[in-house]
């Protein structure tokens, strides 16, 4: 949105959200999801995202350079669990196409920040922005398509006892 704020405002910025973001991935794990899909990968992953939010924090002044790196490699390594995901899906008779093709665009748009194709600061901070837009919209679609609460389901069997 301000692609000429301060690279340190930024960088604290991006670390309270990376952590925020680990812990809600952390307990995302934790859920009841009948597939087990949407977050298999988010103990580790949350606990990686809020540990790069502290280094940023602490390690304002280093990360710097490397914040686009930082941003990339995350996005990009989110999207590639997002479409091996997707493709394990198929085990349970789940066409999750959609967020497929999210993952597969998110991913280009993490390679993108990783590889740094612009030398132009503000244009690599709205990459940036789009970049986690569409990280976003491929955690809204996880949640949306593969989410299955047990608490929710009813059961596909009646129980003649209770008939």
């Amino acid at each position: 949105i301000w692609p000429d704020c301060s690279m340190a405002v930024f960088c604290t910025a991006v670390g309270i959200m990376l952590i925020v973001y680990g812990l809600i991935k952390i307990l995302g794990y934790f859920s009841r999801d009948i597939y087990c899909l949407a977050f298999q990968f988010d103990l580790a992953f949350g606990v990686l995202l809020a540990a790069v939010g502290i280094i940023i924090i602490v390690r304002r002044n280093v990360v710097v350079n490397l914040i686009f790196g930082i941003f990339g490699l995350l996005i990009l390594a989110d999207a590639l669990f997002k479409i091996q995901m997707s493709i394990d899906a198929k085990k349970f008779g789940l066409n999750l196409w959609r967020i497929l093709l999210v993952a597969l665009l998110t991913g280009v748009l993490g390679f993108l920040l990783l590889i740094r194709p612009f030398e132009a600061a503000e244009i690599m901070m709205i990459l940036v922005g789009v970049s986690v837009l569409f990280e976003g919209i491929l955690n809204l679609c996880v949640a949306i398509y593969t989410v299955k609460i047990i608490k929710n389901q009813k059961q596909d069997i009646i129980d003649m006892d209770e008939y």
